[in-house]
């Protein structure tokens, strides 16, 4: 490491965290100012005391508001999969991305229908949330900090994509190890668009590093019936709102995929796995809102 670049590590690095937990000089050297005040800030309430706090009021004060905000339209399918799981393992829960307010719901119900622990990260795009105060302040108020680790994967802005290789490192260390851990992931890497609640974007192939290294437990969501427009979503728990639908598949066997080599085709193979079963439970879904209506 030049002399240049110790100057830097020292002045981006806070003190108290083990070296193994950081990212390099070059990683964090891509960032300005405030990204990397944003992400020191968000590290160390992800970290010790003060994601014991944090998850506290997740699951006291956050869970409350969205189960007030959704109690007259939840439906939710197979909860005994999250109790069930064994939680001194890390688990990633895969799921298809309609909603800005996606795996908020999904972790309230977990907190409030579980009695497993429960320590939860939302890998996120740094766009927003980590160069912008604003973006600190929604972390906090919607997510309690728990949207981390960021990702810089943003048009335009390759040179800031090193700092990605540091999240993957992270991301897999989560996935790793840690009791109650639970990992919230897209594998569509963004929200779908589309009108049709049973369209899927293309798998991307980074949960498939992640498996392939950290080797966590892995169940598919699919969830149905959320909104974009929070007033007009939470009004419509007293309105008569579509009804939200959460399904909670069975763990899934990834094993045939473990010893390979880690390369893009196979990452590529284990994310399109995780779709199809995704899909899977959005069948159930279209189905069980056929027969609902038919009754």
């Amino acid at each position: 490491m030049s002399l240049q670049e110790s100057s830097i590590e020292k002045a981006s690095v806070p003190s108290g965290f083990p070296i193994e937990l950081r990212p390099t000089a070059e990683e964090i050297g891509v960032l300005g100012p405030v990204e990397r005040t944003g992400f020191w800030l968000t590290r160390r309430m992800n970290f010790g005391v003060w994601k014991r706090f944090w998850t506290l009021c997740q699951r006291h004060v956050g869970s409350l508001w969205i189960y007030i905000a959704t109690y007259n339209l939840m439906n939710v399918f197979g909860i005994e999969n999250i109790e069930n799981s064994d939680s001194s393992r890390p688990l990633i829960l895969v799921a298809n991305h309609r909603s800005f307010f996606d795996m908020y719901t999904v972790s309230s119900v977990m907190f409030r229908r579980t009695t497993r622990p429960i320590t939860l990260f939302f890998p996120v795009r740094a766009k927003f949330f980590y160069d912008n105060p604003i973006g600190w302040l929604v972390n906090l108020v919607m997510g309690w900090w728990s949207m981390y680790p960021p990702f810089f994967r943003e048009e335009g802005e390759g040179e800031k994509r090193k700092f990605d290789k540091y999240s993957v490192r992270e991301l897999i260390r989560i996935s790793t190890e840690g009791r109650g851990h639970i990992i919230g992931f897209h594998p569509e890497g963004k929200r779908n668009l589309s009108d049709d609640d049973y369209s899927f974007l293309p798998a991307q192939p980074g949960i498939g590093k992640v498996i392939l290294n950290a080797e966590p437990q892995v169940i598919p969501v699919f969830i149905a019936g959320l909104g974009n427009d929070l007033p007009k979503q939470i009004l419509g728990n007293w309105t008569g709102g579509e009804k939200v639908r959460i399904w909670f598949g069975e763990p899934i066997d990834l094993s045939e995929f473990y010893g390979k080599r880690d390369s893009l085709r196979v990452q590529k193979q284990i994310a399109d796995h995780l779709m199809e079963k995704i899909k899977e439970l959005g069948e159930h879904d279209r189905n069980w809102m056929s027969s609902d209506i038919t009754a």
